[in-house]
């Protein structure tokens, strides 16, 4: 089935969000108000406004100390898709570092989705379709990309229920 056609204020939000001052905003005012409302509701409510928004919860590849971060995500065949862009940051964001150390996480997510799941990051066959299915949700990840050509390549997160 193809996505829904983004209405006028979606796009501006998409295009703001896509923007270097939207990716600031999203990084340092969304993300610390979500990483709290997000639990609280149960994944019912964020600052996304609209898109959907998971709070992943994980320990710290490092400190081992529980970390939360709200991500964008898709649900594919019951699977929750995420993608590593941190806004196109040359660095892999550290939320990726933590799932690779430790792929059991919490997910607060609306729809039910609340829970336990592992965390793996998609093939280069998997990525390909998944990439597509992602940018049709949030065509600002193909901005990220842009900004990462040649430096790294943004991973594709996929959670299945543990």
């Amino acid at each position: 089935m193809p996505p829904r056609p983004m209405n006028p204020v979606e796009r501006a939000l998409a295009a703001f969000a896509a923007s270097r001052p939207g990716s600031w905003f999203y990084l340092n005012v969304a993300n610390p108000v979500d990483r709290r409302l997000l639990p609280l509701t149960n994944g019912r409510i964020s600052l996304s406004l609209g898109q959907p928004v998971l709070c992943l919860e994980v320990a710290g590849a490092k400190s081992g100390e529980i970390r939360r971060t709200p991500l964008l995500f898709k649900d594919v065949g019951g699977e929750l898709v995420m993608v590593a862009s941190a806004t196109g940051r040359p660095k892999h964001p550290a939320w990726y570092h933590n799932v690779c150390a430790n792929p059991r996480v919490k997910v607060y997510a609306p729809g039910g989705r609340t829970g336990d799941y592992m965390a793996r990051t998609a093939s280069a066959e998997e990525r390909k379709r998944l990439w597509s299915a992602m940018v049709d949700l949030y065509p600002g990840f193909e901005v990220y990309e842009e900004r990462t050509t040649g430096i790294r390549e943004i991973p594709i997160v996929v959670l299945s229920r543990a």
